[in-house]
């Protein structure tokens, strides 16, 4: 009997993705990649953050277009809601992340996803920000990221995308383990 081909099509290329592990592994200094945001303040506690290029594979790129997002705070906050909070876009950047991996490894395992959201919540104590105890972590006291993931596949095959993507997501690695940040006034 003939082998079928796949039909498996989540729109992720894989064979680049794995021509370019290939060819990162014999260049690995091509593999150093600096990514960059900037943010001007607005007014208030509005922001605008635009995000146009990068560096990586040895050369500057820029984007197909410039990326913009606004970010503010609620008005129950007394500011104007003009966009996310900065916190929102953390859970945005780490959703995202996730759910490309799913993807991504979905299609390396020819598994057809017929629809994924993921649900994130994360508390915060605001006492901490607002300097009213200092004993409370000005960030998130956790993360619950939840799947609803419909694919053609057995549960265990859907859990083991779900934990190969954690495994390789960039996003998910910078929130989990300490980064060094350097802030510095010019």
């Amino acid at each position: 009997m003939a082998e079928s081909e796949s039909t498996c099509d989540n729109g992720v290329n894989v064979e680049a993705l794995l021509g370019a592990r290939e060819a990162l592994t014999d260049a690995p200094d091509a593999a150093q990649f600096q990514w960059r945001a900037t943010c001007e303040w607005k007014n208030g506690t509005h922001s605008n953050s635009t995000v146009e290029g990068y560096f990586g594979l040895g050369e500057e790129h820029k984007h197909k277009t410039t990326f913009t997002f606004d970010a503010d705070h609620p008005e129950v906050f007394a500011s104007e809601d003009l966009g996310a909070t900065p916190v929102e876009y953390m859970l945005v950047g780490l959703a995202s992340c996730l759910t490309a991996g799913i993807a991504a490894v979905a299609q390396h395992r020819e598994i057809q996803l017929n629809s994924v959201i993921a649900t994130l919540d994360a508390g915060m104590n605001i006492q901490g920000i607002l300097g009213i105890d200092s004993d409370v972590r000005n960030g998130f006291d956790g993360i619950k990221v939840t799947y609803k993931i419909d694919a053609d596949a057995s549960e265990d095959d859907i859990k083991a995308l779900v934990a190969q993507s954690q495994k390789r997501s960039a996003v998910y690695d910078i929130i989990t383990n300490p980064t060094n940040v350097t802030v510095e006034v010019n």
